[in-house]
């Protein structure tokens, strides 16, 4: 058997030479770094390929095929990755036999000698098993870093699979990469051991850089007033029945709530929050123009909590908008208003900047999510908040009231962006 190495710019790269130089006849032994990323070059990679002297190409280079039989680049790619998926299978199933034991033919000096694998050596080999299945996985994971398009910086192998999770859950691509760029430079040599490791660090950086807003309740003689903004649709409403029922039934005590309403544009909205001012005995005003706003805090100056639902519109309704800021602008009362927008999970990071960026004229001071049983992408909302570093304060995780409210916090964010939405976790 002759040993043949190529080299590139990634592993990946490195076998596609070899596949293109001398087919699907070799068997990869090794794959190693032999020059680190550093301003100004690239790094470089090293694999060594095993293979029968016969099957050698006399000028190691695989000998062309007829233009119609030629397959693209990419595609010979993907019948790598299938080639490394099935290797991948194999050494699964190969780990679960137990070794039999062999027969060899006599020998004048003996008659017939029987070996077996020993326990300690049948451990060890199950060990370098295990260490080439992650190996093969962590080229897996570059191998489709490599087919997404434009990566502007290589990623190490080892952080392969947590830039593809977080590719993939929504983030913006800059973010990840800033992320990613953070990690690389304070993550201890000792931790990029395996993809495990380098995912439990990744995920406490991400932990460290979500603003989060801790739940506080009103000190004697105050109260709080939330005004909650948003789009149509995005549950504003339930949301206001969900906090109006947590902060009245389910603190250790039971806070006295009042309901402001201004979405008189929808009057099915109004008569829903009547319908639950009355299930909870709540004090309730609707307000149609500005200067009825402070009258109506007024009134409900006996509660703890006051809570404001107002019209939904689009982000482009600047007029809508504009009806909600002179509310806040009529104000006259000594107390201070949290504006919350309100937002879906469901929908891109683009377009929740976009919303964020035309409620922004209201103060916006926190941010709450909702229908995040309805996602499987959860780095958007990382994006949002890394982006505008406004805390968030709720998550909405359904619809029934009032028990699909998660109290925000870093550990469940970053929980349902690397292992998603999970609701006997909430």
């Amino acid at each position: 058997m002759k040993i043949l190495t190529f080299t590139g710019r990634t592993p990946s790269e490195a076998l596609k030479k070899a596949k293109m130089e001398i087919g699907d006849e070799g068997m990869l032994i090794e794959t190693k770094e032999i020059q680190k990323k550093s301003l100004g070059k690239d790094a470089l990679y090293e694999i060594v390929i095993g293979i029968e002297d016969d099957m050698i190409p006399s000028t190691y280079k695989k000998s062309k095929k007829p233009l119609a039989e030629q397959k693209p680049l990419k595609k010979e790619s993907e019948e790598i990755l299938f080639d490394i998926s099935n290797a991948a299978k194999q050494i699964s199933q190969i780990s679960d036999v137990t070794l039999p034991q062999y027969d060899y033919p006599a020998s004048p000096k003996s008659s017939q000698v029987q070996t077996s694998v020993e326990p300690k050596e049948l451990k060890a080999l199950k060990q370098d098993i295990g260490k080439l299945a992650d190996k093969i996985s962590t080229i897996q994971n570059m191998i489709w870093d490599e087919k997404s398009p434009d990566i502007e910086s290589q990623i190490p192998p080892e952080f392969a699979e947590i830039y593809r999770l977080g590719a993939q859950s929504g983030m913006n691509k800059e973010h990840l990469n800033t992320l990613m760029q953070i990690t690389l430079e304070h993550m201890p040599l000792k931790m990029r051991e395996n993809s495990a490791t380098v995912k439990r660090y990744f995920q406490t950086i991400l932990r460290k850089m979500v603003p989060i807003r801790m739940e506080s309740t009103p000190s004697v003689g105050t109260k709080k007033v939330i005004m909650l903004v948003g789009p149509t649709g995005v549950g504003k409403t339930t949301s206001i029945a969900k906090l109006a029922a947590r902060y009245s039934y389910l603190m250790q005590k039971r806070y006295k709530v009042g309901l402001v309403v201004l979405d008189t544009y929808r009057i099915g909205a109004v008569e829903q929050l009547m319908q639950y001012a009355r299930m909870m005995k709540l004090g309730i005003e609707t307000v149609v123009d500005p200067p009825e706003f402070t009258s109506a805090l007024e009134s409900l100056r006996y509660c703890d909590y006051i809570l404001i639902d107002t019209m939904g519109s689009s982000p482009y309704d600047k007029g809508k908008i504009e009806k909600i800021y002179e509310c806040l602008q009529a104000n006259h009362t000594q107390y201070n208003i949290d504006v919350v927008l309100v937002m879906p999970s469901s929908i891109k990071y683009e377009d929740l900047k976009m919303t964020y960026e035309n409620f922004s004229s209201l103060g916006v001071d926190m941010l709450m999510f909702t229908k995040l049983d309805e996602t499987i992408g959860f780095g958007n909302i990382f994006s949002l908040a890394y982006e505008t570093k406004k805390p968030i304060s709720y998550f909405s995780v359904g619809q029934e009231v009032p028990d699909d409210l998660v109290c925000a916090s870093s550990d469940f964010l970053i929980e349902c962006l690397l292992n998603g939405f999970n609701r006997s976790k909430v």
